[in-house]
């Protein structure tokens, strides 16, 4: 018997090993053009200017067929009310994660209403992400070709039910599943994830509002380079960042109620040319 019919059961075994533990390839994703024109629209859908790239929209809209589409989904919150998610739906459907107060009332995020969802516990996020990939996938099947899951800040609002780490570890199960599926995930806000939301759960891209009036815009860039898009809802906030960033990075200026265009409080601005 010669050395290679010896050696060729242990080179089936290393093969073997091999399959077993590599990874499937996920599909391919894109991610929004680099300091392309943003525009925000989770107040309602409308006809973008022309100029604009990327639009965000919530995940009950259709897609505008002729832009990179982001797809809003309230992660770790309630979904708007009346909505399929809502605080009612999750009330009467999976009332036990959801965050109570000592007196057994459901966390509400009182700028917005909405109940903070329970991710204390493995088993807790598990049942949560089960419940959402049918929404991440929703998204996919719609045609989008991002997903902003919103309030990664919860755990502020959590009445110390859970810290960010454990966000950290329920982002990072979402993320995957919507990399599965070939869509790109923003980071929305949470400067204080620092480099972790990029290398640790694998954020492709950052949204942020009013980075510049926290002094928080430099974090973002750190990590992101110029893969992140700023929505400043003030005045002085928007003007310094386009003197700053504007030209390079995706800078609009918003109403904070992010009504649609018609609404006699609509907003929408962005830099001018640079010279």
């Amino acid at each position: 018997m010669d050395l290679r019919t010896l050696m060729m059961p242990a080179l089936a075994v290393l093969l073997l090993l091999t399959a077993c533990s590599s990874e499937p390839e996920l599909p391919p994703r894109e991610k929004p053009p680099a300091g392309g024109q943003l525009d925000y629209q989770l107040g309602g859908a409308y006809q973008p200017d022309v100029p604009v790239k990327i639009v965000v929209r919530d995940r009950s809209k259709i897609v505008d067929g002729r832009r990179y589409n982001i797809c809003y989904l309230n992660a770790l919150q309630t979904q708007p009310t009346g909505a399929n998610g809502g605080l009612d739906w999750w009330r009467q459907n999976h009332d036990d994660l959801l965050v109570k107060k000592p007196n057994g009332e459901v966390a509400i995020d009182p700028e917005w209403g909405e109940g903070i969802l329970d991710i204390s516990t493995g088993e807790k996020r598990n049942r949560i992400l089960e419940i959402q990939k049918k929404w991440i996938k929703d998204c996919k099947t719609s045609m989008f070709k991002g997903v902003e899951p919103d309030n990664l800040d919860s755990y502020r609002r959590a009445e110390g039910a859970f810290d960010l780490n454990a966000t950290k570890e329920f982002m990072k199960a979402f993320v995957q599943y919507a990399h599965e599926q070939g869509l790109a995930v923003a980071q929305k806000n949470a400067a204080e994830l620092g480099s972790a939301g990029k290398k640790e759960i694998g954020f492709d891209f950052a949204i942020t509002e009013d980075c510049q009036a926290q002094g928080q815009c430099g974090s973002y860039a750190e990590v992101f380079g110029d893969d992140f898009f700023q929505i400043e809802y003030t005045d002085e906030g928007f003007r310094k960042s386009c003197a700053d960033r504007g030209g390079r990075v995706s800078v609009i200026r918003r109403d904070r109620n992010i009504v649609p265009y018609g609404h006699e409080d609509y907003v929408y601005e962005v830099c001018p040319p640079s010279v």
